[in-house]
């Protein structure tokens, strides 16, 4: 019988974990420990934000014990704050020491190939080809644009929830000014990124930032995985939320049932991040993934 594997994504906001083994998944966990916070700034992992990572490596170094999955079938990609980050070696240090695996500092292209590996494989409908991928995530934020085959286009871009936050958000609720500020560098990046959203027949969205606005669109009572995976968005729904998350106070996104606690600061940013590239796809409609970079990583073990 083949043993479990697991697959370990640590980003800028989460850390997640997947085992899975030849019945199906046995875990799937996140815990928001906003590892990249002050990054942007500082360039450095702070202390606080390695402790609350260290915590919840240490809770799935338990999980990984109870499913007896082996370092050998584990695979532990870190993304954006960990490419930054001048510090990152004490993070790495951290990882082996509590795992026995040495984490890979994905770049960013191979982060976006995983991501569409994530999204693409597992949806139930074929989508229209080429396909842009979207992931938004705290640091970074993907673009991949792809066919059957695979992603035929691929581009990591330095622009995230946290990130655009720490950045230019400094007001509850931000100011104008401070919204035009993060729409500028979104500009600025996809001017610069060689892959054209207007290039996709059709558009898929994964990570926290697109799930958390497609609950919103959908009106749920409380966050559901099952019901906003594979669900087709229009972007006018898309945009109306992302207008009115944005004007919001941190506090009045505490109120949302289907807001997390650990979104509620940076899905503003995160928000038009998303808005900006739908506005540029030219599409009149979104598909949501809840398979993403963590199941593409995965899929890469088992194949």
């Amino acid at each position: 019988m083949t043993r479990p594997v697991a697959a370990i994504d640590c980003g800028t906001n989460t850390i997640k974990l997947l085992v899975t083994g030849p019945a199906g998944e046995l875990v799937r966990e996140m815990r928001m420990v906003r590892l990249g916070e002050g990054v942007d700034h500082t360039g450095l992992l702070s202390d606080a934000a390695l402790e609350r990572t260290f915590s919840a490596i240490d809770e799935y170094a338990e999980l990984l014990h109870e499913h007896a999955v082996p370092p050998s079938r584990v695979r532990f990609c870190a993304t954006s704050a960990s490419r930054d980050a001048r510090n990152a070696e004490v993070f790495r240090a951290g990882v082996r020491a509590r795992l026995g695996v040495e984490p890979e500092v994905v770049s960013g292209a191979e982060e976006a190939g995983l991501a569409y590996g994530g999204a693409v494989r597992h949806l139930r409908d074929a989508p229209r080809y080429p396909v842009l991928v979207i992931d938004v995530g705290g640091g970074s934020t993907e673009l991949v644009l792809g066919d059957a085959s695979g992603p035929t286009a691929a581009h990591s871009m330095d622009i995230g929830s946290v990130r655009l936050h720490e950045r230019h958000l400094r007001s509850d609720p931000p100011t104008t000014a401070e919204v035009a500020a993060v729409l500028d560098d979104v500009d600025r990046a996809l001017d610069a990124c060689p892959v054209d959203p207007a290039a996709a027949a059709s558009v898929v969205g994964v990570a926290g930032t697109v799930t958390t606005i497609a609950a919103g669109v959908l009106g749920l009572a409380s966050y559901d995985r099952s019901a906003i995976d594979q669900s087709v968005l229009a972007t006018a729904d898309v945009m109306a939320l992302v207008d009115r998350l944005v004007a919001m106070t941190v506090a009045e996104r505490l109120a949302l049932p289907w807001m997390h606690p650990g979104r509620a600061d940076v899905i503003g940013a995160g928000a038009l991040i998303l808005g900006r590239v739908l506005e540029r796809s030219g599409g009149s409609r979104l598909v949501v993934s809840e398979s993403d970079i963590l199941d593409g990583i995965a899929w890469s073990l088992l194949a």
